[in-house]
């Protein structure tokens, strides 16, 4: 469902808050509106009211959650001039155009599932000791046929031990 707000006869340049709209078109409707506040722009401060206008709609007429909004449509038409004189040099003057805007704000439900935040950071995978695969290339022999695991033959020595005082008397 589309929702909107419209701010008629705003005394900022239409060129100025097309800029600032480019910005934040098809963003998350409360996202935009973080962004719009710490921005220093004056028109970035008049389309965050018709943003939250809009916002404040969807919640009231509607009942949908501000968090499910995201931004459909910016529209900044120009309004009427309001055209002033500045005296100049010797009886002449100079025209000055002093120009309004027209903001259309459209929200509407977000269709696509929200996902939640990635608690943490990912973990390292961990340390294998084996020998790294070769990518490509020559297989080794040794890789390529299997091996089985050699026979362990056991030695046993047998010893035969003497007390090695008795064999220090035999000698004396």
């Amino acid at each position: 469902m589309e929702v909107r707000a419209v701010a008629k006869y705003l005394r900022v340049q239409p060129r100025k808050v097309r800029i600032i709209a480019h910005e934040i078109r098809g963003k998350s409707a409360l996202h935009a509106a973080g962004l719009l506040r710490y921005h220093p722009s004056k028109s970035a401060r008049l389309l965050r009211k018709v943003l939250m206008s809009a916002v404040a709609n969807a919640e009231e007429n509607h009942g949908l959650s501000a968090e499910s909004l995201r931004i459909a449509t910016i529209m900044v038409d120009e309004g009427p001039r309001l055209k002033r004189i500045q005296a100049r040099a010797m009886g002449r003057a100079n025209r000055i155009l002093k120009k309004t805007s027209h903001i259309t704000v459209v929200v509407e439900e977000d269709a696509r599932p929200k996902q939640a935040p990635a608690k943490g950071t990912k973990p390292k995978p961990r340390p294998t000791f084996a020998a790294p695969e070769r990518k490509g290339g020559k297989k080794s022999k040794a890789a390529a046929a299997p091996t089985e695991p050699a026979e362990v033959q056991e030695n046993v020595v047998s010893e035969s031990v003497e007390p090695q005082g008795e064999a220090e008397k035999g000698d004396a």
